[in-house]
């Protein structure tokens, strides 16, 4: 399978230019340069830095936030200094998010918004393009499958005005229901050789999602174990209205364990062979309410699956937002869990 070079092993710093109240406070403080000396002793090669359009652009969209891109360039700086790749991506942009709270009004249907997407990017590759250590992500988690043939005209069109500003930087695409893996079949066929097919691996999601308050139907006080039975687990996820926590299931017998990942995996593995595209899996993680040893055996099993077939990754999160690596909670497996990686 075609590699990924540069981007095999890495961690998202989520929450801190994205998903957060944008207050100086939070910018400056919550990932730190003695952050980025630390994630270059955990034996990865890059970071995913998530980023919202609001950041960098103005409200209006006709013009750009230099405290924004100086703040990038000073996270791509750390990187450099630290030995790191770092991958752009544009979490949100105008008029759609893949939070509920916010979602979708009027991306995928008005060209003036989309319009101001592609200048985005246009600025980004301006000043972050031909840069070797350096991916696009082109948008976060397009959520309804309704989306797919507005989305793959918008990601071709703006892949189009990238490579007239920078032929030679990756870039990064996903696909419907937050970038699964049954979209990738779906996305348009590579534009370059630089194209990187993308998708999001949080199976199985009763378990990584357990107790999350933003999950309708969710009882905050609900557990599922990994390894689990595969009849607790269907059971459960009947009991509490999540059907669609069982589609990633076909083809497991008793057991829902690390062979769920080779299947899922082997999906997509035999799009990228028959299209010659690399994978990345930009986000996989647990959830906090998980249990640290049950949390190292998912990584074990998750990583295992992504050395097997050769899938670049990115586990979510270093610090907060209910998955962090860095957090108390794994202070007692965190070293076990950086060997996974």
């Amino acid at each position: 399978m075609k590699e990924f070079s540069g981007f095999k092993k890495g961690v998202n710093l989520g929450g801190w230019f994205s998903q957060c109240d944008y207050s100086k406070d939070r910018l400056d403080n919550f990932i730190t340069e003695d952050d980025f000396k630390k994630l270059s002793t955990w034996g990865i090669d890059h970071v995913r830095l998530p980023v919202d359009y609001n950041l960098l652009e103005s409200e209006d969209g006709n013009s750009y936030l230099e405290e924004g891109f100086d703040r990038v360039s000073r996270a791509v700086g750390l990187c450099k200094k630290n030995g790191l790749n770092i991958v752009l991506d544009l979490h949100k942009t105008a008029r759609f998010s893949f939070d509920k709270g916010e979602a979708q009004s009027g991306f995928f249907s008005d060209e003036n918004l989309q319009e101001r997407f592609y200048r985005l990017w246009e600025e980004i590759s301006r000043r972050f393009g031909n840069d070797s250590s350096i991916a696009f992500e082109l948008l976060n988690e397009v959520t309804d499958k309704s989306y797919s043939d507005e989305w793959n005209g918008i990601s071709t069109e703006c892949i189009k005005r990238i490579r007239k500003i920078t032929g030679s930087t990756f870039i990064l695409l996903g696909g419907y229901w937050n970038n699964s893996i049954d979209a990738l079949k779906d996305l348009p066929d590579p534009y370059d050789e630089k194209l990187v097919y993308n998708f999001h691996c949080y199976e199985p999601f009763l378990f990584t999602h357990q107790g999350a308050t933003w999950v309708d139907g969710m009882d905050v006080d609900f557990r599922m174990n990994f390894p689990s039975d595969l009849s607790t687990y269907k059971k459960a996820a009947s009991d509490l209205n999540l059907s669609f926590a069982t589609s990633s299931l076909e083809g497991l017998n008793a057991k829902v364990d690390g062979r769920l990942f080779d299947i899922l995996f082997s999906k997509a593995v035999k799009i990228s062979e028959e299209r010659n595209v690399a994978l990345y899996c930009g986000e996989y993680g647990v959830i906090d309410r998980a249990s640290p040893e049950e949390t190292v055996e998912w990584f074990k099993a998750i990583n295992a699956a992504f050395e097997k077939y050769g899938i670049g990754h990115a586990a979510w999160t270093y610090r907060g937002m209910d998955f962090g690596l860095s957090d108390a909670r794994l202070s007692g497996v965190i070293d076990r869990i950086k060997n996974l990686l």
